[in-house]
């Protein structure tokens, strides 16, 4: 039998999007699952607490939940929207600088996305 964790693993990890708390609920409710918002709250902090997946935090927006694969984050500081870069890994230039190990590191970059962009162009 599945458990819960492992279902909201399974939304995270086949998910293009990143998600909300509220968004996986929902998508669990579309295959009828019987589960609780406060479940899917209870069974996201032990996931990013085991560190089986990623907590993306913006300023203003809800979290958002996202696969762990060693990716960086575009941030549109107009509407929030998230998209996944491909940056180099950082991690031995960042230990270099400060002379400490790195564990790990969220790298989110400021833009305005191109529908932001379009939107106040046609203003």
């Amino acid at each position: 039998m599945t458990t819960n964790s492992e279902l909201i693993l399974n939304v995270i990890n086949i998910s293009e999007d990143h998600l909300t708390a509220e968004q996986i609920f929902l998508k669990l409710k579309e295959t009828s699952t019987k589960i609780a918002l406060a479940t899917v709250y209870n069974n996201l902090n032990a996931l990013y607490e085991n560190n089986l997946i990623r907590k993306v935090v913006v300023e203003g927006y809800p979290d958002r939940y996202d696969k762990i694969v060693r990716h960086d984050h575009l941030v549109c500081k107009q509407c929030g929207r998230l998209t996944d870069i491909m940056l180099k890994d950082l991690t031995i230039k960042l230990k270099e600088e400060i002379g400490e190990d790195i564990l790990s590191y969220d790298l989110k970059v400021s833009y305005i996305c191109p529908s932001c962009k379009q939107i106040k162009v046609s203003k």
